[in-house]
């Protein structure tokens, strides 16, 4: 009987550290080719119909501002077509703030006195549920309407935070891990936070190390102490920006363990991600009956869990797809007013923006078939202003 060869042993642990060191490499390289010199990156100017699109005001009206010599002067393409930069977006949001009719007034959509701070948790216990690039595009269009927003990405694989041009394991940035940790290494939450590549976006980027914080807690609990509150110490450090901001947008990671429990107990509301499958809606069940009575855990503890709202949001959704329509009736005939009226549908655009790392927002629209980019970005836009209405109802507006 012949024998084959047997296959070669290895070091696991050394294999890997090769691979992922290779891979990080690799992605770098990719980096540095995208973004020179710097490798950080930038962001493209904005037609003049989609400043108009997202300073809710007519295309007309901001032909008129530029022909008249007010605001901002755009760059003027081939054929007569206007390009405005996001931060020429932000001045003549502030411009139109300025010389509008007082009661007309809405370029300008920060809290104000009184108004609290939005805390959105966007969750989900299953990977794949685009749960970051929900986070991801959210936090950008609140920026891109005028608001000031704070990403958090409190998943130590940190994807949030490599959409937005960090790479941990080369950057050496920090996370929020460095604001929250037990001992007297621990920083200032202001210290953490790194600005985007959109105007009024921050972010505190994640890396491996917040996944100490999950093997750091139980040893704090059974410490006693201020361990004993593990959850409220995202909400405590958060409090130190609380005038910076109008909205911090968390991507929690994709399981039930204390750094989601944190951000939940910081949170005012949250959107759970689910894909309309089965499998998918069986693993959100789980996620919610274990969830709620952690909840309960932790409330009899002196947690304050309350929240403004809580929305599911489909996603990858194929209308063509009969089980998943049905699976979304099946859901709607639960919960509808608790499910977002616009579904994220399922488009190559976002995952073609991804090999980029880049999101909708970002792309040019050239680089794609426009009805595909259409289709795509009307369907985010449509997302996330629902979620922006939740966010000013909240605040008493209409």
């Amino acid at each position: 009987m012949q024998h084959l060869p047997s296959l070669p042993v290895f070091e696991f642990d050394d294999k890997i550290l090769h691979q992922g060191a290779e891979i990080s490499r690799k992605l770098d390289q990719l980096r540095l080719e995208k973004f020179p010199p710097n490798a950080r990156k930038t962001l493209r100017q904005f037609s003049m119909a989609e400043v108009a699109h997202y300073l809710g005001v007519s295309p007309n009206n901001l032909k008129r501002l530029h022909l008249e010599g007010k605001g901002p002067v755009p760059t003027t393409a081939s054929g007569g077509r206007r390009f405005y930069t996001a931060e020429q977006m932000q001045e003549l949001r502030l411009f139109l703030d300025r010389t509008g009719k007082a009661e007309a007034k809405k370029y300008v959509p920060h809290r104000k006195p009184g108004d609290k701070l939005q805390v959105i948790a966007v969750v989900n216990f299953k990977g794949g549920s685009g749960k970051t690039t929900t986070t991801a595009h959210l936090a950008q269009h609140l920026a891109l309407t005028g608001h000031r927003v704070l990403a958090v990405d409190l998943d130590p694989q940190a994807s949030l935070s490599a959409l937005h041009g960090f790479q941990p394991e080369l950057d050496r940035n920090p996370s929020l891990y460095d604001a929250i940790r037990y001992d007297d290494q621990r920083k200032a939450i202001g210290e953490i936070v790194m600005p985007t590549n959109f105007p009024g976006l921050d972010i505190i980027p994640a890396n491996l190390e917040l996944q100490e914080y999950e093997y750091d807690t139980p040893l704090a609990m059974q410490g006693g102490g201020e361990g004993r509150r593990f959850f409220t110490r995202f909400g405590k450090v958060l409090a130190e920006l609380d005038e910076r901001y109008d909205v911090v947008v968390v991507d929690c990671p994709p399981q039930l363990g204390y750094l989601t429990l944190t951000a939940l107990t910081a949170a005012t509301s949250v959107l759970i991600t689910v894909h309309p499958q089965m499998l998918d809606l069986m693993s959100m069940s789980q996620f919610l009956l274990m969830l709620g009575n952690i909840t309960r855990t932790i409330k009899q503890a002196g947690a304050d869990v309350r929240m403004d709202w809580l929305r599911y949001l489909i996603t990858r959704y194929e209308p063509q797809d009969v089980p998943q329509v049905q699976m979304l009736g099946f859901m709607q005939s639960m919960f509808a007013e608790e499910i977002l009226k616009s579904p994220m549908l399922k488009t190559t655009a976002i995952s073609d923006a991804g090999l980029t790392k880049q999101t909708l927002y970002e792309v040019d629209r050239s680089a794609f078939t426009r009805e595909t980019y259409d289709r795509a970005i009307e369907c985010m836009d449509a997302v996330n202003f629902e979620v922006q209405g939740l966010i000013h109802r909240v605040w008493g507006r209409l």
